[in-house]
């Protein structure tokens, strides 16, 4: 018989249903013990990210791999009902067989569809994309790096960029399209950044060169061509983006949709042009090369606004307004 007087409880955001940001709930939950090949992280911070929106409304931009990830997931309520997949902390104590880390060490990463990230304490295996935080920045800043990081890196090292190519990023005002910005920047880019107006401000400030106001005018209107072109919006039109790049142009899509992937084959098969959209392994090594860039100060985390965890449900929504600018975090221990 379980001994209930002795059980360790933390706090955390939990869900049982899928549905609006009400359905997250401040709980007591049992505190994770870590296996022989874990480790237990006190969490700091989490970001709050388009992905768990989704997840927890089970309403997907991209609708292509709904049914494998009900599955996955969840078919009538969710299965893992602590969301939280990138986040920045301190380990708390390890497993028998974990080398890599020890007890106080300041971590970041994700936690893959483990999640878990909206806890006090979560157990990860020390294999996953964990490595220890830049020196100089927050936990908060931390938290905000692995999912827009790890993306914009994984595919713009997918085309060759220096001084003077010219890459436009779609949707330049999220958590990837930021990175993305500064990435490409750091690489000797000439940026140009789509995104509604009020984004205007903090893009040209973490380095963009020119910016369309996509509700006054469509980009590919705009005469202009590109060498590349990394588009995070969902319904951007495939045919228009790729008219829009120069002979040998690439277009990077990081929310394919099916017909998209199908186009891309025919695209980069039989025209003078490429269309990728190879999804990203967030590996260690990634994470550490942005970890480097970021102690070097070529990029930084931007951060729109920090909720303490009781108010998870108002950070949900203000990602879910898309009136954000840069990342949304969730500071779990305050």
């Amino acid at each position: 018989m379980i001994d209930f007087l002795h059980v360790i409880t933390m706090k955390a955001i939990v869900y049982t249903k899928y549905g609006s940001p009400d359905v997250l709930q401040l709980k007591e939950v049992e505190k994770p013990i870590p296996l022989s090949d874990e480790v237990l992280i006190k969490v700091h911070a989490a970001e709050a990210t388009k992905a768990d929106c989704e997840m927890r409304s089970f309403n997907f931009a991209v609708k292509w791999f709904w049914l494998p990830l009900r599955i996955a997931l969840g078919i009538s309520k969710p299965k893992r009902q602590i969301l939280g997949g990138y986040f920045s902390g301190e380990v708390e104590s390890v497993g028998k067989d974990v080398t890599r880390f020890a007890q106080g060490d300041q971590v970041f990463g994700g936690t893959k569809l483990r999640m878990g990230a909206y806890g006090e304490y979560m157990c990860l295996p020390d294999s996953y994309t964990i490595v220890s935080k830049p020196n100089n920045i927050s936990f908060e800043e931390a938290a905000a790096v692995p999912l827009g990081g790890l993306n914009a890196l994984h595919y713009l090292s997918k085309v060759n960029i220096g001084n003077g190519t010219k890459v436009l990023i779609n949707g330049a005002g999220g958590s990837i399209g930021t990175f993305g910005v500064q990435i490409a920047k750091a690489m000797g880019a000439e940026v140009t950044a789509v995104d509604s107006a009020i984004k205007e401000d903090m893009l040209r400030r973490i380095g963009a060169d020119h910016f369309f106001d996509y509700s006054k005018k469509k980009f590919s209107q705009g005469g202009q061509t590109y060498d590349v072109i990394f588009d995070m919006v969902a319904r951007s039109s495939y045919s228009e983006c790729v008219k829009a790049l120069k002979p040998k142009g690439c277009y990077l899509m990081a929310n394919p949709r099916l017909s998209d992937m199908l186009r891309s084959v025919f695209t980069t098969r039989f025209t003078d042009k490429k269309a990728i959209f190879v999804f990203a392994g967030e590996k260690q090594k990634e994470l550490l090369a942005l970890k480097e860039m970021i102690e070097a100060g070529r990029i930084t985390a931007t951060v729109d606004k920090i909720y303490p965890l009781e108010q998870a449900a108002e950070a949900h929504r203000r990602v879910e307004t898309e009136q954000r600018l840069g990342s949304v975090v969730i500071s779990v221990t305050s």
